[in-house]
This record gives C-alpha cells, sequence and structure tokens, in this order.
C-alpha cells in the first residue's frame, strides 16, 4: 500500500491565563475546563491549549513507497498513569477552542510539582519538534516553554504529544531555541522516557487509515489536516494499558477515550465555517477560531448541549441551551428556524460541584439559568449551509428573527 502523504502545520499552543516553567505545562489547575463565562469562580478559567496555525511543514509523511500500513499495539501508556489523576477526553469546548479539540489531555493538577514522565508508546522516530513560547487566545498572551512532538510508529501511525515541559537528554541535544521548529530523524525505543511534564501534557493518535466519518468537509480541515484521522487513542493500547485509561477517564460512557467529530449531514449538530472566512485556517492567524461554530454535545455529559461560538459578542465562548433543547441531532431543515437561549452551565457529581482536580466518575452538566446571556437562530438552508445570527444580551421574547446582520456558515 503506498503511503498517504499529510502535510501537518506547525503549531503555537495556548494555555489560557497560565504561564508554564521548565518542567510543567502551560495548563495549570486554574484551567481545567470551564464551561461558559460567568466567573463563579475566579480561580476557574477557560482551558485554552489553542493550536494557531503558523507554516506548513511535512510531519507525518515521508517518501515510503512501499509502506504497508496495519494497525500496531502500544505496548507503553503515553505517560506515567500512577501520577496523574485523570484523563480528559477528546472533545473539550473551552474558550478559543470553538470546534471539539481532537486530543486528551492527561493532568494532574493535586501534586503541581510533580515531574511526569512521558514515554514512547511504541518504538518510532521522533520527526518534529517545535518550542513553544507564546499563548494564543482571546485574552492576553502568556509565556510558555515547552514543546510539541510527533513520533511516527509506523508510516501510517503517529503520537502526538503537546506541553512536554522538558525533554529527555537525546532530544534536548536536537531540540530548537525557544520559538523554532525542528524537523529531525531520532530513532525511540518503546517505552523510552522522552521527556516529563507537570499538570498537564495533550496527546492524540494519528492513523491514516482511518478517516473520521463526524468532519464531512476534509478540505475544510487542510490547514490541520491529521484531524480527520484522529481516532480514540484508547483503541491503541494493550487491553491492561485500556483498562487503566478508562479507569482514570472523566467520561464514563463509550467512547471512554472520548469524541470530537459530531457532523451529521442535514443536520445542525457539529461544526460549521463562516462562509469566505477559510475553514479551520480562518483569515487572521491571530485569531483564526472567530469563524468557527460547533453545536455538539458537553465531553463528560453527552446528553448536554453545547452551542460553541467563535464571534459571541466580540469574543469566542460556550454556552449550554436554556431547557437543553431541540437536539441538534433532530434539527433539519424542516425544522425552520430554531431558536436558543444561551444560559451557563457547571459540572456536579451526586449533587455536588465538581471541584475540577479530583478523578470522578458519572459527571453532570447542569445549567445555571439563573442569567440568559444572550440568543442565537439557526436555519439550515440546505443540508451543509446554515444561516445564523446572535443577539447578545436579548432573551426570545425580546428577537423577533433574522435581520440583515445574519452571517451564512457551511461545510
Amino acid at each position: 500500500m503506498k503511503r498517504i502523504v499529510l502535510v501537518v502545520m506547525m503549531l503555537v499552543v495556548a494555555g489560557c491565563g497560565s504561564r508554564s516553567t521548565p518542567g510543567s505545562s502551560a495548563a495549570t489547575a486554574d484551567s481545567l475546563p470551564r464551561p461558559g463565562v460567568t466567573a463563579v469562580d475566579d480561580s476557574v478559567l477557560n482551558t485554552e491549549s489553542t493550536a494557531t496555525p503558523v507554516e506548513t511543514a511535512p510531519a507525518l509523511a515521508r517518501d515510503q513507497p512501499d509502506c504497508d500500513g496495519g494497525r500496531v499495539t502500544f505496548d507503553y501508556p503515553p505517560v506515567d498513569l500512577e501520577r496523574i489523576e485523570y484523563v480528559t477526553p477528546l472533545g473539550l469546548m473551552s474558550g478559543s477552542h470553538v470546534t471539539p479539540v481532537d486530543h486528551q489531555y492527561y493532568q494532574n493538577f493535586k501534586e503541581p510539582d510533580w515531574d511526569i514522565t512521558v514515554y514512547s508508546p511504541a518504538a518510532g522516530t521522533i520527526t518534529d519538534i517545535q518550542h513553544m513560547q507564546q499563548t494564543v487566545s482571546d485574552g492576553p498572551g502568556e509565556p510558555i516553554d515547552d514543546y510539541r512532538l510527533v513520533i511516527e510508529h509506523t508510516c501510517t501511525i503517529s503520537s502526538i504529544f503537546i506541553h512536554v515541559g522538558q525533554l529527555s537528554p537525546r532530544l534536548s541535544e536536537v531540540a530548537p531555541s525557544a520559538g523554532g521548529y525542528a524537523r529531525i530523524d531520532l530513532p525511540v525505543e518503546a517505552g523510552e522516557t522522552i521527556g516529563s511534564f507537570r499538570r498537564n501534557v495533550d496527546y492524540n493518535v494519528i492513523d491514516l487509515e482511518v478517516t473520521l466519518e463526524g468532519l464531512l468537509v476534509p478540505a475544510h480541515y487542510e490547514q490541520e489536516s491529521w484531524k480527520i484521522h484522529t481516532p480514540d487513542p484508547f483503541d491503541y493500547f494493550t487491553g491492561e494499558i485500556q483498562e487503566v485509561l478508562i479507569a482514570k477517564s472523566l467520561r464514563t460512557e463509550e467512547p471512554f477515550g472520548g469524541r470530537f467529530a459530531y457532523d451529521i449531514d442535514g443536520r445542525l449538530v457539529g461544526n460549521w465555517f463562516q462562509r469566505d472566512t477559510n475553514g479551520y485556517a480562518g483569515v487572521d492567524r491571530d485569531r483564526y477560531w472567530a469563524g468557527h461554530l460547533a453545536v455538539a454535545y458537553d465531553l463528560f455529559d453527552p446528553s448536554h448541549v453545547v452551542v460553541s461560538i467563535g464571534t459571541f459578542d466580540g469574543a469566542s465562548v460556550q454556552f449550554a441551551v436554556r431547557g437543553n433543547a431541540p437536539d441538534p441531532g433532530d434539527v433539519s431543515i424542516e425544522s425552520e428556524v430554531v431558536v436558543y437561549e444561551l444560559v451557563d452551565y457547571d459540572y456536579y457529581v451526586d449533587g455536588e460541584r465538581w471541584d475540577r482536580v479530583s478523578l470522578v466518575k458519572g459527571i453532570e452538566a447542569r445549567n445555571l439559568d439563573g442569567r440568559i446571556y444572550g440568543v442565537v437562530l439557526f436555519q439550515l438552508v440546505d443540508d451543509r449551509t446554515l444561516r445564523v445570527e446572535t443577539f447578545p444580551g436579548k432573551t426570545a421574547p425580546q428577537v423577533i428573527g433574522f435581520t440583515a446582520s445574519a452571517l451564512i456558515y457551511e461545510r
């Protein structure tokens, strides 16, 4: 089988309101997934491990015309699982992460000073190192100092780590200076230590023989072309490691490793991009998410509808839907105009607000209906065209219908 050539973007990764030092990641205990916009607790902020396209670089493709592909099983975990508190699954929507994210978060905010080892889960070749130094989000930029790594395990399967705080000595010798990017060719063994982190590291698996059905228009993701080839990472590990990963996951419904691709043709649910804004890449590199829109389900509580908007009253935000209905998976052309009142939400376990640092099971997303932040109108014009208008500060009785300010989104 010929190898698929996949062009991967370099990234600048952001942790909103967070600062990292060597050995740490950009995320902090205060930057756990924070829905909505209400400052219920000033110490709880949005996690924005946001990827901004900078320039293209071939990172998951080599000239291997005889590549046979095929599945590989990872015999080692991506990190020291005994030292993490939990795994945040695929699918986070937070801040400038407007569309559900394609990576998991391996986190321990209870022990913020622990150095947690990062492993190569299988033998392979490290092909890319990016030394990140600046956050990118709607908030003020913050300096960071950590790394993004790509490991090719086979000609079709790769691992991507983001926010590795310190590199192993072998990698440090070939790492670029702050703000730089290096294309390398460094073999690593299965289970080899490649670095460490504190608090948080991002991880995903790329499999070029997998194409997600829930991202309907691959051309929209050309700037991060691996997205359409990003399965649940848990599926690639041995049964023993899978058991530990599932036990550590904050999600208790399958897929336990998370889900981030929700598009259904002819339905409201899923990702949308404002017309003439260049899909996922956007038109402004410093705010590429401005034209993004997602109407999807919470990563912990899949019964809960989330409306994630790239620009609402000038900023990227996530809201719940008052009444949690109608289900966007049921909204079609026949539904005509859908009116959602937008409210904040938070997470609860057994009736108590989740502290966001402890491993828990059975997280429930609850609406906080005390304040309505605005209204959004949706109307499917055809199966892949959506009319959208937001009304910040309004309630449903105050909105008569679409105005000349309505925008068209596509997929």
